[in-house]
């Protein structure tokens, strides 16, 4: 009788972050990049063998609503507290937080734009 594992994750940091956002936020949108190969030849990455160590995320939650920036931006780093505090893991995040209302005039704001760009192409 043979037993094979589970298949490791190519990416197990990113995975961890999205599970816990999801777990803690329930995100309407969640969008997670990986931006470790920009930095790779940064100084302070000499000698990291890991591929996941700066990200960018964008996240819009009925649960920022009333929140200032910066109580959302504490929010998601308590969420991901072992992942910036443990060596190897993540060494740089950038937060694009904010509430489903914003994400919607946002996308509203977006689509006038592109309506505003399309009738001036057209003229």
């Amino acid at each position: 009788m043979s037993t094979t594992a589970a298949p490791t994750s190519m990416t197990p940091i990113e995975d961890a972050v999205r599970s816990k956002l999801i777990a803690a936020f329930n995100p309407h949108t969640l969008a997670i990049y990986n931006d470790s190969h920009k930095h790779a030849h940064h100084q302070a990455m000499k000698g990291v063998t890991s591929k996941e160590t700066h990200f960018r995320l964008v996240i819009s939650s009925k649960k920022f609503e009333g929140m200032r920036q910066l109580q959302r931006h504490r929010e998601v780093n308590k969420v991901l507290e072992h992942e910036l505090k443990t060596e190897g893991m993540i060494h740089a995040l950038q937060i694009r937080a904010i509430s489903i209302e914003e994400e919607k005039k946002l996308e509203e704001r977006a689509k006038e734009l592109e309506a505003a760009e399309d009738a001036e192409a057209k003229a």
